[in-house]
């Protein structure tokens, strides 16, 4: 690898080992074997650098999850396939604790760093279309208004039981508290919210 893949590898496991802010660019240079000057070059800055790190690591968490969710197949009981996915993404959690912790330290970081609540800001729409498409199964979805509402409900669930498992694991629900709790939702509110559309 060159200097620049360099310092993306080591600065992810700099994240995944000491976190976001116990990390220094002295720390990145030498995980990755190269120069202080050279974090600066390729990046400008070590929070840019580690900002770029964070993000390549939840893309391949996303692909590699995406991959396991695939595989459950799309004939699957849509219940079924509910709590199979949820039951994965807590396995995930176990596999990456590291990732998912520095994800909940990096959002306290954003009151400090306007470049870096403008980096997440904009990855926001990408992500919650990924995660659209993970949920169902599918490669991709079309961009449109039911898509993203569609992946901000997922991105909501999602980082609720993060933080959640991070804090108790044991505590922290599986697929079918979580499929419980959708169906006991579902029928306090649909039930009014139709009605509501019906008399307007």
């Amino acid at each position: 690898m060159g200097n620049r893949e360099d310092l993306l590898a080591g600065a992810k496991r700099c994240l995944l080992e000491k976190g976001y802010g116990r990390t220094t660019a002295r720390d990145i240079a030498s995980s990755a074997g190269v120069s202080l000057a050279a974090i600066g070059y390729h990046y400008g800055s070590k929070d840019a650098l580690l900002t770029r790190a964070m993000m390549e690591a939840m893309g391949e968490w996303g692909d590699e999850l995406g991959r396991v969710l695939a595989a459950l197949g799309e004939e699957t009981d849509p219940q079924e396939r509910f709590v199979a996915a949820w039951d994965k993404v807590v396995e995930s959690f176990t596999e990456h604790r590291g990732l998912w912790a520095v994800q909940i330290e990096i959002l306290a970081q954003m009151e400090h760093s306007p470049e870096l609540r403008e980096v997440l800001g904009g990855a926001q729409k990408e992500a919650r279309l990924g995660l659209s498409a993970m949920f169902q199964g599918v490669p991709e979805v079309p961009d449109t208004p039911d898509e993203l509402a569609r992946g901000a409900f997922y991105q909501a669930l999602l980082a609720g039981l993060a933080t959640q498992w991070l804090v108790s694991p044991e505590l922290a629900p599986d697929g079918k508290e979580f499929l419980e709790g959708l169906r006991l939702v579902g029928a306090a509110v649909l039930p009014a919210a139709g009605a509501r559309s019906a008399a307007g």
